[in-house]
């Protein structure tokens, strides 16, 4: 795309999004190793019958007598039974927010393009690590919902998803769906085990929409990726300043310390609000600011439950 372009940082084109994709694999298994491409390559938490065999222990009450290894018994003359690690396959579910309120940025691009090249980032490394990717694509017009799946085909089509809703038209004081319904719709999509990624500014967050996050973490991996804009965690240097909606025109008085005070307050409680959930419920919190790279953001040694990232915006040692 031109540098020229008026749209670029504005809309996220499909070309744009598969731009991000990293070269080289991995996905998102320790060490970046692919076991299999048919069961995936994640090793579970615990020892049943599976693909890969583990070790030989003593023979104990209540074990599976096909699991004997009758050659150790033999030799050793006591009974031994052979453990599996069984592997699995990992989804990974991808929200993604494109509403009206992530269409605003001063750095770089639009929250909602930053959120796009964000989600498929992750779409590509999923891919990756062979595991089957879906998601929830949250635009003004309503909700759209991609069953995990591992082939390549399907899973350009929710990346195309995600870049039609940052060009969907979207007015700022339409009602559109709120966060607790994509939420819902991302549990309903989720198994156990399942790696799930949110990508919004969290703006409507409610009570419900709290309720659909602590269910998510119940039995899933859950990654917060806040999205937001340094204008709204601060406002600019003391003065007026006009801002408008494309349509009407305003002034922004940045010149009173009381409100300047109660502005960063505003977006500080949103902001640990949601990394409070977080710590509490064991998901991962990161900030996601315009202007920066998503690829920098999201690397894999800081997608761990609970990792803060965010308490330098706001100026305090992390938590």
């Amino acid at each position: 795309m031109s540098e020229k372009d008026p749209l670029k940082g504005i809309v996220a084109r499909l070309p744009d999004l598969l731009a991000v994709r990293p070269r080289g694999g991995g996905g998102f298994a320790p060490g970046g190793k692919v076991r299999t491409h048919q069961f995936g390559g994640h090793r579970s938490s615990f020892r049943g019958r599976g693909m890969e065999f583990d070790e030989v222990r003593a023979y104990h009450p209540g074990d599976d007598v096909r699991t004997i290894d009758w050659r150790v018994t033999a030799r050793t003359g006591r009974t031994h039974t052979k453990l599996f690690q069984e592997e699995r396959e990992r989804p990974v579910l991808i929200l993604v927010d494109a509403r009206a309120a992530m269409r605003f940025g001063t750095r770089g691009s639009f929250k909602s393009v930053l959120a796009a090249k964000a989600a498929a980032l992750l779409a590509w490394v999923g891919i990756a690590g062979s595991d089957r990717v879906g998601g929830v694509v949250l635009a003004p017009s309503g909700v759209g919902a991609f069953q995990p799946e591992r082939s390549r085909r399907r899973i350009l089509n929710f990346v195309r998803a995600v870049a039609d809703a940052t060009a969907e038209p979207a007015r700022p004081e339409a009602t559109g769906p709120a966060l607790a319904e994509a939420l819902a719709r991302t549990r309903a999509l989720a198994r156990p085990g399942t790696l799930v990624f949110l990508v919004t500014d969290f703006a409507d967050l409610d009570a419900h929409g709290v309720r659909e996050m602590e269910r998510l973490a119940v039995d899933n991996h859950v990654t917060c990726l806040f999205v937001f804009d340094r204008l709204e965690a601060h406002m600019p240097d003391p003065g007026l300043y006009p801002v408008t909606d494309g349509v009407a025109v305003a002034r922004l008085d940045a010149e009173r310390a009381a409100l300047r005070a109660a502005y960063a307050q505003r977006f500080a409680a949103r902001h640990d609000g949601v990394e409070r959930i977080c710590r509490e419920r064991g998901m991962t919190f990161l900030d996601l600011e315009t202007g920066t790279d998503p690829a920098d953001v999201l690397h894999p040694e800081r997608l761990r439950p609970f990792q803060s990232a965010g308490r330098r915006v706001l100026g305090r040692a992390s938590a």
